[in-house]
């Protein structure tokens, strides 16, 4: 896959290629449940053992898929403008991290599913991310055992409640993002 100069091999950066479009389309397209190895290699045209050379499992092709989408709300988090990056208030900046969230999430359900079933979604280095963010608001709004808050208020960030909100109840997603924001400000404050 790599050379011993660390540099991907042309073939094997086209293979990545070609998985990741297919898992994509697949993704897409079907239940990403039922999403299987096998499928993503014959939608991809290439071989099993190609495939397991560098993806274990679904997840973590899906889990390759939304990395690039995660990374760029990260750098909004750290450096891009307030209210969703530095210098607002916490519950301003909370509220606006959980409609980026809202919008990741309708862009990329799919992805997240495959990506982020059961515990696995608090395993991702995403998730990671997103724990320390939360916590830095928490604890400059000065809430108490902010730790123990932190899970809590990423639970309505779970892919599953979101496609419920969204598919099932039928909520509009400035209806979740406005519900989420009216939970930022009742914790940290403001407004």
């Amino acid at each position: 896959m790599t050379t011993a100069a660390g540099h991907e091999r042309a073939d094997a950066a086209r293979n990545r290629a070609r998985v990741l479009a297919a898992a994509e389309r697949l993704f897409s397209t079907e239940d990403p449940r039922s999403v299987t190895m096998d499928r993503i290699a014959k939608e991809a045209g290439v071989g099993r053992a190609t495939l397991y050379r560098r993806y274990p499992d679904v997840g973590s092709i899906a889990v390759a898929l939304l990395d690039e989408h995660e990374r760029l709300l990260q750098e909004q988090l750290m450096s891009g403008p307030p209210p969703l990056g530095p210098g607002a208030p916490p519950a301003e900046r909370l509220a606006a991290f959980y409609g980026a969230m809202v919008e990741l999430l309708d862009r990329h359900l799919a992805l997240v599913l495959g990506a982020e079933v059961g515990d696995a979604r608090m395993r991702t280095g995403a998730y990671g991310f997103w724990r320390l963010h939360v916590r830095s608001l928490l604890l400059a709004g000065g809430v108490p055992e902010a730790d123990a808050l932190i899970d809590t208020l990423l639970a309505p960030l779970a892919p599953e409640v979101f496609r419920h909100q969204r598919d099932d109840r039928g909520l509009s997603l400035a209806d979740i993002s406005l519900s989420l924001g009216w939970l930022a400000h009742r914790v940290l404050g403001g407004r």
